[in-house]
């Protein structure tokens, strides 16, 4: 038996449940490729361990209304563009250790890369494969990041006109969670981890968000027994695992095993819930 999240405080997500286990059924949704990323930081009182940026998603979004989220989002095919300038492991080294294709792989990175700008503006780029990280403080660089938004430009057209290659090496796979058959928006995700940039700021600017915040993982954990913030569980688990580490460099190492996760809905005791069975 695996690890149990009840949903009796997630109505939306609870209602398809029930009717799910009670054989009402309906055509199980293609997941959708979406990356999202962990930005610790080392607490700022100077106390251990680390913390954690996270958003809170605004109550009129369809999918996860009202969760704790890190920043990230679903792929953009122009992601996967052949001539991204890229430093650090290559795609083929990021399909050997993520299980997929070296295309594939790209379009994951990339995509985490781009959300976390996007999403609060922390952009993981420089001139060169080894320099500092650019400046993306001023208006002009505003104006770059609500271009990705609206799909106006391509983090490809965005590093070539800037002079910026991609830095993969700032980044590492720490997840990868699809989600449960019954729900009717689904996605295939891979959760990776970066370190906050000192030379960057993280603001949460986006519209998707009503709160965005650093935290420390043992009280948002501590607030989500209590009922008074949500989490879906892969969220949870993740908040867990930054909690328990001892610094953000430690943290920010590549999982030695990154298996497929798929929570599958079960009748609990007190109702319908989501069983967790990690796979090795």
């Amino acid at each position: 038996m695996g690890r149990l999240f009840p949903l009796t405080t997630t109505p939306g997500i609870s209602d398809a449940a029930t009717r799910w286990l009670s054989g009402d059924r309906w055509e199980v949704a293609e997941p959708r490729r979406a990356s999202t990323v962990m930005l610790v930081r080392d607490a700022a009182d100077g106390t251990a361990g680390p913390e954690v940026f996270m958003l809170r998603r605004v109550s009129e979004m369809e999918f996860a209304p009202s969760m704790h989220v890190f920043p990230g989002g679903g792929v953009d095919d122009r992601d996967g563009e052949g001539d991204l300038p890229w430093s650090g492991p290559s795609p083929l080294e990021w399909g050997e250790r993520l299980g997929c294709s070296p295309t594939e792989a790209q379009l994951y990175v990339a995509a985490a890369v781009r959300e976390l700008f996007e999403e609060c503006g922390v952009l993981l780029a420089s001139p060169s494969a080894s320099g500092p990280l650019a400046y993306v403080g001023d208006a002009e660089w505003r104006q770059v990041r609500a271009d990705l938004v609206s799909r106006a430009v391509s983090l490809r057209e965005v590093l070539v006109d800037r002079g910026l290659v991609l830095r993969s090496d700032l980044v590492v796979a720490k997840a990868h969670w699809l989600t449960p058959e019954f729900e009717p928006r689904r996605y295939d995700t891979w959760f990776f981890a970066a370190v906050m940039p000192p030379s960057q700021t993280a603001d949460g600017d986006t519209t998707e968000a009503d709160l965005a915040e650093w935290v420390r993982p043992a009280d948002l954990l501590r607030e989500y027994d209590a009922g008074s913030a949500l989490m879906l569980p892969p969220t949870v688990m993740c908040v867990e695992q930054v909690r328990d580490a001892a610094s953000a460099a430690d943290f920010v190492s590549h999982a030695d095993l990154t298996p497929l996760v798929m929570p599958e809905v079960v009748d609990a005791p007190g109702g319908a819930a989501m069983e967790v069975v990690e796979r090795v």
